[in-house]
């Protein structure tokens, strides 16, 4: 058999194992820096399909992220593995997908990887939704000595990329003065009217800034009793644009509004950041042409346009700022069914999912065979100063 034909047939082997891992992820949903379960399954499974993997747990100072790497040869590419869930609506982006196609192209290649050249190392990275848990492990040793990284994430399009804008989360708190609302209520310092003035500010805002950034937010705690002035008042807050260098034009006036809630009320504000911003995402072209090539071959569409599909975050494309990597997205179909609605949630534990995860483990496999066969590439890839 060809490399591809192994790859393809150790997927299918190993079919029922991943599917059951992506349903057991979807049915036991965990929250960011919290998955537990969702790590160990995604570790004993690659432990139990007898591939070579040496996995090491609890990587980069963090419980729920693993390293696990099999081969010796001298490419060296991650496959990246999300299980975090969303609050509230569960798996509505998809990631028990991601942590089951990466268990399988992690498992097709350890099995060919002295053979076809490459070491492979499948990373468990825990709290892409708001945490950024790749860039703590970026940051703290564990993709060292990797030369390129990949990931495949589910959603109602089929992609070879993933429209993607440079994001800062920002957590909001003021203290004010608690006090009777009615009886004295001048001797209160209201939190929630700074919160208010904040919002009111942002709502102006949007119409001076341009089209492809955003703001949006919530408020975490409002008050406690309609009858008590609010002492303290707290939210979350969300500020994307296309590049981190416009995110650092965009982050100071919005900022500026909160700090005009501060001032207007007297109330006390504190801004700290929930993590480490975003980036943009820097699409490796060669690699992304050899997934799109493979995904079509598995019968898979790609779109051919993607300029008006609408920008998303991930942690991922700080990966890509540090060597070259792809971000695929796998189409369900489920349209008008979108990423973060209880209704993509349920299609990802269908049989449409299911297939999608087999054919990303598939696409994944067969591009890193292709790279490592591409003697260009291949030393493209391999000169591109991994970290450590």
């Amino acid at each position: 058999m060809t490399a591809k034909e192994n790859a393809r047939a150790s997927v299918d082997e190993a079919r029922g194992a991943l599917v059951d891992l992506s349903h057991r992820i979807h049915a036991k949903p965990e929250t960011c820096f919290e998955e537990e379960k969702g790590c160990e399954w995604t570790a004993a499974a690659l432990d139990d399909a007898n591939a070579g993997f040496k996995i090491d747990m609890g990587v980069a100072d963090l419980p729920t992220a693993f390293v696990a790497t099999a081969g010796t040869g001298p490419l060296h590419i991650g496959i990246c593995a999300e299980y975090d869930a969303l609050p509230g609506v569960g798996h509505a982006c998809g990631h028990n997908v991601i942590a089951a196609a990466a268990v399988g192209a992690g498992i097709a290649l350890a099995r060919i990887a002295d053979d076809i050249g490459i070491t492979v190392s499948v990373l468990g990275t825990p709290a892409e939704e708001g945490g950024g848990g790749k860039i703590f492990m970026l940051e703290r040793g564990a993709f060292d000595g990797i030369h390129a990284s990949m990931m495949v994430h589910p959603a109602p399009f089929e992609l070879d990329h993933m429209p993607c804008a440079a994001a800062s989360m920002l957590n909001i708190a003021y203290t004010g003065k608690t006090a009777h609302a009615s009886a004295f209520p001048e001797l209160g310092i209201n939190a929630a009217d700074a919160l208010t003035v904040a919002q009111v500010g942002i709502g102006l805002l949007r119409q001076h800034m341009r089209s492809d950034s955003r703001i949006h937010g919530i408020v975490t705690k409002g008050g406690d009793a309609p009858n008590i002035v609010p002492g303290d008042t707290t939210g979350e807050w969300i500020v994307r644009a296309p590049t981190l260098d416009r995110l650092s034009e965009l982050e100071p006036r919005v900022r500026a509004c909160f700090e005009a809630g501060a001032l207007a009320t007297g109330a006390k504000l504190e801004i700290t950041e929930k993590c480490p911003a975003y980036s943009e995402f820097a699409d490796d072209i060669d690699l992304m042409a050899l997934y799109r090539r493979n995904a079509i071959e598995l019968g898979r569409k790609p779109l051919e346009d993607a300029s008006s599909f609408p920008p998303a975050s991930t942690d991922m494309a700080n990966i890509s700022l540090a060597m070259p990597a792809i971000h695929p997205l796998l189409g369900l179909g489920s349209f008008p069914a979108v990423n973060h609605q209880p209704e993509f949630t349920a299609f990802c534990a269908t049989a449409v999912a299911d297939q999608a995860a087999i054919d990303g483990a598939v696409g994944m496999a067969w591009t890193v065979i292709d790279a490592a066969a591409d003697e260009a590439l291949s030393k493209r890839l391999r000169a591109a100063a991994p970290r450590g």
